[in-house]
């Protein structure tokens, strides 16, 4: 145990011993006279003719305090009251929030059976299953991607059309789960280039020919060289035409959709350290049904609406 669990204990020992040796002490001045008659004062007169007497505490107040006692030390001794000392009632914060939890899960299990197995396009046709989704979103994935799933820097967008793997069903259903760039999930790893360009110059100009593929207004001679460059780098991931290769997680360089921000110093950042952005795997957090009606409220919020 720790000094202050020691400390705690010896503070609530010397409290209990204090508390009892003043009843004591106090129930004593009573004597055998069990009535309040007692003309004893304490010398106290206000007025010239109010004078505080000195009478003992009534019996039944102090019985009621002996009783308040025995209740902390009995309270003390059935519940955990000390640094990994167990109670003997055997009861424990964590054993009853996982017995809470276990009836909580039971209730959920009936309510989302209807949903195990449907493929999230059909779940996401159901405007029942689709409110439960976005609870769940809420709850697990609100943190990062936003309330409104509009996302920001370093978290993707969900409510566009957009997607960095792909929006079909399947797979989201294999991101939302897995996670992205943990042991279990899909990898979607971009490692530093800068080895590779092997200049401050030619990370400007791999950079700034990046920035003209989605439309931006450039230094043109700089975006020359830099092209060069980029079929060389980085064509291998993002292709040729810059618009990206979803089953490696490369993403479209050509729209106006920047996940870490589309300045120069952004994109040379980018090249210089990589880009190993994550996404916990919601499996293990969730469950299984849990997360394929997530994956099927962040469906639903690209798909046109009726």
């Amino acid at each position: 145990m720790t000094f202050w669990s020691y400390y705690v204990i010896a503070l609530t020992v010397i409290t209990l011993i204090a508390s009892t040796w003043l009843l004591w002490v106090t129930s004593k001045k009573r004597g055998n006279n069990d009535t309040q008659s007692s003309t004893e004062t304490t010398g106290h007169v206000w007025d010239g003719d109010l004078t505080e007497y000195n009478k003992p505490l009534p019996r039944w107040w102090i019985n009621l305090f002996y009783l308040t006692i025995v209740f902390a030390i009995a309270y003390l001794i059935w519940y955990p009251s000390a640094d990994k000392v167990e109670g003997k009632g055997n009861w424990s914060s964590r054993s009853q929030h996982d017995a809470e939890k276990a009836k909580a899960d039971e209730k959920l299990k009936v309510l989302y059976a209807r949903f195990d197995g449907k493929g999230i396009d059909a779940i996401a046709a159901d405007p029942v299953a689709l409110v439960t989704g976005s609870q769940i979103f809420s709850n697990n994935c609100a943190v990062c991607h936003g309330s409104n799933a509009a996302g920001g820097k370093g978290f993707p967008n969900l409510s566009d059309g957009i997607w960095k793997f792909s929006g079909e069903p399947e797979e989201i259903l294999t991101t939302v789960p897995h996670g992205v760039n943990v042991p279990e999930g899909r990898q979607s790893v971009m490692p530093p280039m800068a080895p590779l360009l092997g200049s401050e110059q030619a990370i400007t100009e791999t950079a700034v020919y990046v920035q003209s593929l989605s439309g931006l207004k450039v230094d043109e001679a700089l975006a020359t060289a830099g092209g060069k460059l980029y079929a060389g780098v980085c064509a291998a991931c993002h292709g040729a035409d810059g618009k990206g290769m979803p089953l490696l997680g490369a993403p479209n360089l050509t729209d106006n959709d920047w996940l870490y921000g589309s300045s120069l110093e952004d994109i040379k950042y980018g090249l210089v350290n990589g880009r190993n952005g994550q996404m916990p795997a919601q499996l293990p957090l969730i469950g299984e049904t849990e997360a394929r009606l997530a994956a099927a409220y962040v469906y639903s919020l690209s798909q046109p609406k009726k």
